[in-house]
């Protein structure tokens, strides 16, 4: 599925999307971020600031621009601790005197998996940790938060990383990095578990949503379609490299280089991430085995 080519509005400004929620897009376009990250504005009064983003002087400028006559920003709700979503927060809770909420730290929700190929030295890849992240207020799952006007559902979502939540409005669902328009979410171990990820994804279907709202990209307005594509994607790689394993074992970047014969060698590690991921679900799920310890570099096969 192609990232649609019409979502390019102007940094900066606070867009409406619906009563009583706005949107600002940070100045980070990149290739992992799109046009950059959104931030999103929920309430009439007290103001939810959902995602406060990256260090950017011009975005903390433009979300406190942003606060209208009568109205304050009481919570800071950050879905996750990536470099792109969460080092604002700190800033704008010192100048506005809200409290941050999250999920947990950095490590927060991570699966005992990841855990310890974390401990083995596994580095993260991708868009990077906010190490120094540390909530006010650690939500749980199936907690609400609630403004003057307005109520949070917090839905745990873990697999893009493992403090990752997703935020339910009524039959609307901020998704942040877990489900997004314009690509699939990444999942890199030692900080995304494709298991987790999966799970998440089937926990959301399982809801009836009008609209989904993304941590990068346009709304996402068939959400049913999107997850099932999102669902049906990582199968279809599932059974790439299970197809390949019954050819011949292989590592996560060998079996990369077999099933992503097209991608230039400059994106061969994230596809390298990508099969490990694959290749830690198969484990736990006994459809492929490994001799030795699970590490990127082991050796896996069908057959134990």
């Amino acid at each position: 599925m192609q990232a649609p080519n019409d979502f390019n509005p102007p940094p900066g400004l606070a867009m409406d999307l619906q009563p009583g929620l706005r949107r600002i897009l940070a100045p980070n376009p990149s290739p992992m971020t799109y046009r950059g990250t959104n931030t999103y504005l929920l309430g009439k009064r007290d103001l939810a600031v959902i995602d406060p983003g990256p260090f950017s002087d011009a975005h903390f400028e433009a979300i406190l621009d942003a606060v209208q006559p009568g109205q304050r920003i009481s919570h800071i709700i950050v879905t996750h601790s990536h470099l792109d979503h969460s080092p604002l927060a700190a800033p704008l809770a010192a100048r506005t005197g809200a409290s941050i909420l999250a999920f947990g730290g950095p490590q927060a929700g991570r699966s005992a998996v990841m855990a310890q190929l974390a401990q083995q030295g596994l580095a993260g890849g991708g868009e990077g940790i906010d190490t120094a992240f540390r909530p006010d207020v650690e939500v749980a799952d199936g907690e609400v938060i609630e403004g003057d006007d307005w109520h949070l559902e917090v839905i745990h979502t873990p697999g893009h990383l493992g403090n990752h939540i997703a935020l339910g409005w009524g039959d609307v669902c901020f998704t942040a990095d877990h489900v997004m328009g314009w690509a699939s979410s990444l999942v890199s171990p030692p900080d995304g578990d494709l298991t987790d990820f999966m799970q998440a994804c089937h926990r959301l279907r399982a809801r009836d949503w009008a609209v989904f709202h993304a941590g990068h990209g346009a709304p996402i307005t068939n959400p049913a379609e999107r997850l099932d594509w999102l669902i049906n994607h990582r199968l279809s790689r599932e059974a790439q490299i299970l197809a390949e394993l019954e050819v011949q074992p292989g590592n996560a970047r060998q079996l990369a280089k077999r099933v992503y014969t097209e991608t230039p060698a400059a994106l061969l590690p994230a596809a390298e991430r990508n099969v490990f991921a694959h290749l830690i679900d198969l484990y736990g799920k006994s459809q492929v085995y490994t001799s030795g310890a699970l590490s990127v570099d082991a050796m896996f096969s069908r057959s134990a």
